[in-house]
């Protein structure tokens, strides 16, 4: 065996500590333990808390995940019968169309003709003011171009009727207070 004074300091025993603590060296190792301990415990809080702020983030992820294909799923839902309101409402009307267009195939009077025309016109038109749509009652008024659609200019037959709307090409109309179509009009020069 080799000397103790030549031993490499990681070789030495460990177990002749009661040696020196009997020669007046100061044991540190119960002083050191404690703050040790205490970081160690820290740490160990420290690491918990992480795992808990993860778990939390990843189930927060998750939800959210979640709610996008919910939400998307109700929204494709929602499209696919958006209609359905407006399609079982507009249903008499067709049926209107049908009851007319049987009851004068075989007639030549015209005014049996423009009879069923008018019901069913006025039951459609019905029908959708009950949904919300308004038309544009636009002649005679001034232009705005939030509203109408010039077509063209005359000149005006009148001097009032100067910058204002002479005719109507095509019908304008509101849903609620939204504009879904501008009114097509000339307007007087």
């Amino acid at each position: 065996m080799t000397d103790d004074k030549h031993m490499n300091p990681d070789e030495q025993p460990l177990n002749d500590t009661t040696a020196e603590h009997a020669a007046g060296e100061q044991d540190f190792s119960a002083v050191g333990a404690t703050p040790g301990a205490g970081a160690s415990e820290g740490a160990s809080r420290a690491e918990t808390e992480l795992a808990d702020l993860k778990d939390k983030y990843l189930r927060l992820a998750a939800e959210f995940e979640n709610y996008k294909r919910r939400t998307a799923k109700e929204r494709t839902d929602l499209f696919k019968t958006a209609n359905q309101e407006l399609m079982v409402a507009l249903l008499p009307v067709l049926d209107d169309f049908d009851r007319a267009r049987q009851h004068t195939q075989g007639t030549q009077d015209p005014a049996a003709l423009q009879n069923a025309l008018d019901i069913t016109y006025n039951k459609l038109s019905k029908t959708l003011q009950q949904k919300g749509l308004a038309a544009m009652d636009v002649k005679g008024g001034d232009f705005d171009a939030e509203l109408h659609e010039a077509i063209t200019q005359i000149p005006a037959p009148s001097d009032d009727l100067r910058g204002k709307i002479v005719d109507e090409i095509e019908k304008g109309y509101y849903l609620g207070d939204k504009v879904i179509r501008h009114a097509k009009v000339v307007l007087g020069q």
